[in-house]
């Protein structure tokens, strides 16, 4: 349909840990390479003796031995297994980094991980309680969440109201705004919840920080830098993550793919407060082989149709794929 007001829809082996090694070191092993043919999009997981033979290491990023795991398709299996690995539950995952045990927001596992990069699992730390007031009508808080409930905080904007609150850090999840639980709630969802939060009013959040190592205590980060070139992934291909289908393999991304993906996630962070690069590879697959913003807005709309984008979002993405075509970054 044209582009117009857009209405959101409903939709209906225990790992072998090995010997310790340095928090800092590890590498992963890779299984057999090959560009996958089939997208999965819309279809259900395959059976494991189908799924990619992929070994990755693991370690948890407050110190841990090394563990062994395979057999994902989704960042919730992914948890399952780093979970099953070290004897804990999923829900103690807040979220994974790539070959680093720092919270390194540039890092942050998303949708994609090198065949031969290391994952770190941060796991729930302290929880604390804050009352905030809101002078302003922005935060400063930039939102994302780890793909299995946990919206937390990516990104904290120098001299802002939240800047000034210095007990709130990058990484810490939020578990409830003023008293109501949050869990399970989108980011896109969390950061509008905390928009339409009254001006010149207080209000309190419940976090919970990523356990840390000792060494790891150090001044709170301002998260990741939005001109960040860091890619995803160092081996020789990337596993692709997907929430609906099975996850493939397939090449490093293009140098087009890299400067969309990178746009089209600062725009979600402009439009919506949030930063998503699996979303972002998402919109740029989708729109890729369109031929105009409305073929576009339809294939968005069957594609992500949980998400309401306003269509001046759904131009400025339109064109930022093609900018990234002509090479205009």
């Amino acid at each position: 349909m044209p582009l117009g007001p857009w209405k959101k829809k409903n939709k209906s082996t225990k790992e072998q840990l090995v010997d310790n090694e340095e928090v800092s070191g590890g590498h992963a092993g890779a299984g057999s390479l090959g560009k996958s043919a089939v997208n999965g999009a819309g279809l259900p997981p395959p059976p494991a003796s189908l799924r990619p033979k992929l070994v990755f290491h693991t370690q948890l990023a407050h110190g841990s031995p090394t563990g062994r795991i395979e057999g994902f398709t989704n960042v919730k299996e992914l948890y399952a297994k780093i979970a099953e690995a070290f004897n804990i539950s999923p829900p103690e995952i807040l979220f994974c980094t790539l070959n680093t045990h720092k919270i390194d927001m540039d890092k942050l596992l998303g949708g994609q991980i090198g065949l031969e990069d290391f994952i770190f699992a941060h796991i729930k730390g302290i929880k604390k309680e804050v009352e905030i007031h809101k002078s302003e009508d922005a935060l400063g808080l930039t939102i994302t969440d780890n793909g299995a409930g946990y919206a937390f905080i990516k990104r904290i904007k120098e001299g802002s109201v939240v800047d000034g609150v210095k007990v709130i850090c990058v990484g810490d999840h939020i578990e409830c705004i003023n008293g109501r639980n949050i869990v399970g709630t989108r980011h896109y969802e969390v950061a509008r919840m905390l928009k339409d939060l009254p001006r010149d009013r207080p209000f309190t959040l419940k976090l919970v920080e990523p356990m840390k190592a000792f060494e790891m205590l150090e001044p709170r980060s301002k998260g990741a830098k939005p001109a960040s070139d860091n890619k995803i992934g160092t081996g020789r291909g990337t596993l692709r993550l997907r929430s609906k289908g099975p996850a493939t393999v397939e090449d490093e991304p293009t140098e087009f793919e890299e400067k969309a993906v990178k746009k089209v996630d600062d725009l979600l962070e402009s439009y919506m407060g949030i930063r998503d690069t699996e979303l972002a590879a998402t919109m740029v697959e989708v729109g890729r082989d369109k031929k105009n913003p409305d073929e576009f807005a339809m294939a968005l709309d069957e594609t992500l149709g949980d998400f309401a984008f306003p269509d001046e979002f759904v131009f400025d993405v339109w064109g930022a794929i093609g900018d990234a075509k002509q090479g205009r970054f």
